[in-house]
């Protein structure tokens, strides 16, 4: 009874896929996803610039509104292997020429940036 018991207990440790366990020297990978934006790709970036102007300089955006073509949104979000998680987002909107009009989110144009004094 005790060697079944036993078992038992062993078979449902091992089941728990021993997430309670530590392994030293286990690699994890960061995770990436959406695009990566920084602030000089941003100050590249000026009004009245064509769509396939704005493409060159960011990429492919991530999200293209289906009801509204005049508005891209470019998502990043990056969870490192210690489980610190950045997120970063930009909004690139269009006038009816479909020439860059204005941006909003995590970057903006340093020149449209107030300067600390």
């Amino acid at each position: 009874m005790r060697i079944v018991l036993l078992c038992l207990i062993s078979l449902s440790l091992l089941a728990t896929g021993c997430s309670w366990v530590k392994f030293p020297g286990v690699h994890k990978v960061d995770v990436q996803q959406g695009n990566i934006v920084d602030q000089e790709m941003i100050d590249k970036l000026r009004p009245g610039m064509t769509k396939s102007q704005v493409r060159f300089v960011l990429g492919t955006p991530l999200v293209v509104d289906t009801f509204n073509q005049s508005r891209w949104d470019y998502y990043y979000n990056r969870v490192t292997s210690a489980g610190k998680e950045t997120q970063e987002q930009v909004t690139i909107f269009f006038n009816a020429e479909e020439q860059l009009e204005r941006m909003t989110g995590d970057y903006l144009p340093t020149t449209a940036i107030p300067e600390a004094k």
